[in-house]
């Protein structure tokens, strides 16, 4: 596996799905929680969504609970907050692990291609940010606390 469009992954509604379809496109891959400091970002990734997504852009959020048990719901209760609260749009993805070893494939790669901190390959925290060129390849990793309209401008670059 080379690129991020390598991946299966499973969405909130069971629906198992090939990254391939987003081949071509601009990603923003977000592990995502409900009840988390910055679950109000949440509504500047669906105002990236609004903005960009004509322009070939989409969010990809992976609801994870391995951070203060944060994301305690069903993908039925995920979804359901995420579009009552904040008309999300983007694609939801059924609950992962992204640290450990029953960390998602898709998140392994992502953290090897862009590490933290110092080098390090684990995520700190809910809302860990990669930004992929259209290519599949990952361009940058952000910190949870990164705005999600202070990555507007690399968003841009890239389409």
């Amino acid at each position: 596996m080379s690129t991020a469009h390598d991946f299966l992954a499973t969405l909130a509604n069971g629906e198992e799905t090939s990254l391939t379809q987003f081949r071509g496109q601009v990603l923003l891959i977000v592990n995502t929680a409900s009840k988390c400091g910055f679950t109000p970002q949440y509504a500047g990734l669906e105002s990236l969504q609004q903005q960009y997504g004509t322009r070939g852009f989409s969010v990809l959020a992976f609801p994870c609970n391995q951070f203060g048990a944060q994301e305690p719901g069903t993908e039925t209760e995920i979804q359901s907050f995420c579009e009552m609260n904040y008309q999300t749009t983007f694609p939801l993805f059924s609950k992962i692990e992204v640290n450990g070893a029953a960390s998602h494939p898709l998140f392994t790669h992502l953290k090897k291609q862009a590490p933290g901190v110092l080098g390090s390959k684990r995520i700190k925290w809910n809302f860990t940010k990669f930004l992929v060129n259209q290519q599949g390849e990952v361009v940058k990793r952000y910190a949870p606390s990164a705005k999600p309209e202070a990555i507007a401008a690399d968003i841009e670059a890239l389409l």
